[in-house]
């Protein structure tokens, strides 16, 4: 079995020169915003040994310090806590996990989805590496340079990050991988016998003992693996994922985290019952993935589950991304226009072969004509080619048309709107990012997403940061909250959207002397100006293992970001500092039950 690895010891103290001991940081003047939902004050924040030790009004804290930031003008919070990550690969060639960092991000919890990379071996880790580039849009390329694969075990994979790592992280055992180590090939499409069930129960115990902070799977139908199968935990019956969930609730400081079809169309009775009974049965939460607020009302039945979980005995609540849909559409990746009809042998072509078949006027008139018909469902809707809006381009000769509609482009070159659009997109050698056009979105719609945010059902979160990495940065959120929301939008007090993105998933979590700011804390800290903290816009970056691209959304306005009392990010850029510590349950975690006694938010 793992072990878990020694918590390293404190750095012995600095003196003054009269002999008192220094602190590390003295953060003065700020609004300090502590993350409770309390009113902001002004105060000073002194850190000394990566923890808080004192919070006080101006200038009276007088002691000596190594270095004192001026925070005048500026909001000081406890660092952001993302539940939803997939940076398990990532952190492994980038400490930072960025961008997540530079928008306040010091927590970040990944392992979701029922996938990871452990445990593996040689037999496996091809197929997990195919899983997650399929599902999670993680290019196979990247997997392939940047990870080495010299671990065996959950508890394995885990003891490389210690010491090496930007951020908090902490990491959920998946159901997949460990389905594959139990039964290999017959882990997809195959119910599990008894003696495997219990084996995956054994993987899993050892992977809890080694810190994993609880299970996720899924059953979503559009999780396939590497050769487009259903992923292994699609196969598993509700008596092996209750034995699991089991398991869970013998360790402290664990969670569930668990989709399901329903998670996008509305919650079957059966799918009601078992996730009520996932979390039942381990006596803990269980989150899932994600709640949309749309037009429609469909989000309120699917809130209800929450109240049935609890009638059965369980907590269930949603994780929901506060911004409106923001999708990245490419004719290099494929995903989605894929699902139009006639299209996925297009995007099965090697990448020569399908700018060949873009130019043939034939091959044009055929998949227009798919995607226009009756079968192409809701993502039809894609085909209004007109609307779809260019906003990136990659060649001299498509960089006049960044912004602009298709339509707009077919009018400047009197083109028909599909063909301007396979020209641009050839002219980009098919990386072209485009936006799909959206309904506005009225003044009440996003005052009924602010209510949504503060329902006690619900964490705000899921922004999958680290995954669907040519559709969408998601990583984008918090800063969206804590300055369009609050200031352009008027829809939460700063109070409130800073509680939102602390205190408030850092609770669920059962996190330990995070996710607040008050006397004796780790220094997990985010110092922003409210004026101009915002999102910048996504841009396409050529960053990743192999020369792999995804896209990247950096901050305005977030000066500070400090994990464990050391400054990660200043200024908007990363100083390098890894102070990052590995979240272990039952270590950084306390129990959190499905009834938990202070439910409060």
């Amino acid at each position: 079995m793992a072990q878990r690895q020694p918590s390293v010891p404190p750095r012995a103290p600095d003196l003054d020169p009269e002999g008192g001991v220094m602190l590390d940081l003295l953060i003065r003047g700020g609004t300090v915003v502590d993350g409770t939902g309390s009113p902001g004050r002004l105060a000073d924040v002194a850190v000394r040994g990566g923890r808080v030790v004192a919070i006080g009004a101006l200038g009276a804290i007088g002691e000596p310090t190594r270095r004192t930031i001026d925070a005048t003008g500026l909001v000081v919070a406890p660092g952001f806590v993302d539940l939803h990550t997939h940076y398990d690969a990532q952190l492994l060639w980038d400490p930072t996990a960025s961008p997540s960092p530079l928008h306040g991000v010091t927590t970040v919890f990944g392992g979701n989805c029922g996938f990871a990379l452990a445990p593996a071996g040689a037999d496996h880790e091809g197929y997990l590496a195919r899983m997650m580039s399929r599902v999670e849009g993680i290019p196979l390329t990247a997997l392939e340079a940047g990870l080495d694969w010299e671990w065996t075990s959950f508890g394995d994979w885990l003891g490389r990050l210690p010491g090496s790592i930007a951020v908090n992280a902490g990491f959920l055992a998946a159901h997949s991988p460990i389905r594959r180590a139990v039964m290999g090939d017959d882990a997809v499409g195959h119910p599990a016998s008894a003696e495997q069930i219990e084996a995956m129960a054994a993987l899993l115990r050892e992977a809890l003992a080694a810190g994993a902070l609880g299970l996720s799977t899924s059953r979503a139908p559009t999780h396939h693996d590497g050769e487009g199968n259903p992923v292994p935990s699609r196969a598993a019956t509700d008596e092996e994922v209750f034995r699991l969930c089991d398991v869970v609730g013998e360790f402290p400081g664990t969670q569930l985290e668990a989709i399901v079809p329903g998670c996008i169309n509305g919650f079957s009775p059966d799918e009601v019952t078992f996730l009520s009974t996932m979390s039942a049965r381990a006596d803990r939460p269980l989150n899932w993935n994600v709640l949309g607020v749309g037009h429609n009302d469909g989000w309120r039945e699917q809130l209800a589950l929450s109240d049935r979980a609890a009638e059965a005995g369980g907590r269930v609540v949603a994780l929901t991304l506060p911004q409106g849909m923001k999708l990245r559409l490419t004719f290099l990746s494929g995903m989605i226009l894929d699902a139009l009809p006639g299209w996925a042998d297009l995007f099965g072509l090697p990448v020569a072969e399908r700018l060949a078949a873009l130019r043939d006027p034939a091959t044009r008139r055929r998949l227009d004509e798919g995607a226009r018909s009756p079968d192409a469902g809701v993502i039809g809707a894609l085909a209004r080619w007109k609307y779809l809006r260019v906003v990136e381009t990659f060649s001299p000769e498509t960089a006049p048309y960044e912004g602009l509609t298709v339509g707009e482009i077919a009018e400047r070159t009197g083109a028909e709107p599909f063909d301007a659009l396979c020209d641009v997109v050839i002219a980009d050698g098919l990386r072209t990012g485009l936006s799909p056009g959206m309904l506005p979105e009225s003044d009440e719609l996003w005052r009924t997403r602010a209510e949504v945010w503060r329902d006690p059902r619900t964490v705000v979160g899921a922004s999958d940061a680290g995954a669907h990495l040519d559709m969408m940065c998601g990583a984008t959120y918090s800063s969206f909250l804590v300055g369009e929301a609050v200031r352009d939008r008027e829809l939460l007090t700063m109070e409130e959207a800073v509680h939102q993105l602390t205190a408030v998933p850092a609770r669920l979590y059962g996190l330990v002397d995070r996710g607040v700011l008050a006397e004796g804390v780790h220094a997990d800290i985010t110092i922003f100006d409210p004026a101009t903290v915002r999102p910048r816009p996504e841009r396409t970056r050529d960053d990743l293992p192999g020369g792999a691209s995804r896209l990247v959304a950096e901050a305005d306005g977030i000066e500070h970001v400090l994990v464990n009392g050391v400054e990660i990010v200043r200024a908007g850029a990363f100083t390098g500092a890894t102070p990052g510590t590995v979240l272990r349950s039952g270590e950084a975690t306390t129990t959190v039950t499905a009834r938990p006694a202070e439910p409060s938010r």
